[in-house]
């Protein structure tokens, strides 16, 4: 009759496993990944296995945990190369085009991060070196009353498919440049 408890905390171990496998935001999964070793170590303690219990808390759960929050808040940003000039001001066309670039990239739960290089050279040369995953440069028009436009570089295919289905910013052109070094991203 005491069992019971020990029944429903092990019947929590595949019900958090099955949210976990299908948690789409990475940060909600951590969240559930560390209840899930949270849930492993009180089976581990309860059934009298409290070193176990301790090396799953100590490894499982706080070490792994950490190191996945590090990895996924490391690779889940795209880097765009700007020029010193294109620095964002208030009610500008840039501005309306990094907003909209955030919110297109927000639904894929990753971080836009604006990185500055003094010339266009140098900026070319960081799309090619994969310092980058994009330069967004403004074009320059004939006439100086039309809107200001920008040509925006994604060297990521997957990338660059996102940024063809979500944005929706009139203020660039999107561009897929393969660069011929590098892997499959």
């Amino acid at each position: 009759m005491t069992d019971k408890y020990i029944y429903i905390i092990v019947a929590l171990l595949p019900l958090a496993s099955f949210i976990l496998v299908f948690q789409v935001n990475p940060y909600h999964a951590l969240v559930i990944r560390a209840i899930l070793g949270a849930i492993a170590v009180l089976v581990y303690v309860i059934l009298g296995a409290a070193d176990v219990g301790l090396t799953e808390a100590l490894v499982g759960t706080m070490l792994a945990v950490t190191l996945y929050v590090i990895a996924v808040r490391s690779s889940l940003v795209m880097r765009l190369g700007i020029l010193k000039q294109n620095t964002p001001q208030p009610e500008s066309y840039f501005t309306e085009l990094v907003t909209s670039l955030k919110k297109a990239l927000d639904k894929y739960h990753l971080r836009l991060e604006l990185v500055e290089y003094p010339d266009n050279q140098s900026l070319q040369q960081a799309l090619v070196s994969q310092e980058i995953h994009a330069t967004c440069i403004e074009q320059q028009h004939s006439q100086p009353n039309l809107e200001a436009k920008y040509q925006t570089a994604i060297r990521v295919h997957r990338l660059f498919e996102i940024m063809q289905q979500e944005l929706t910013a009139s203020e660039t052109t999107l561009t897929y440049v393969p660069i011929a070094n590098q892997e499959h991203q």
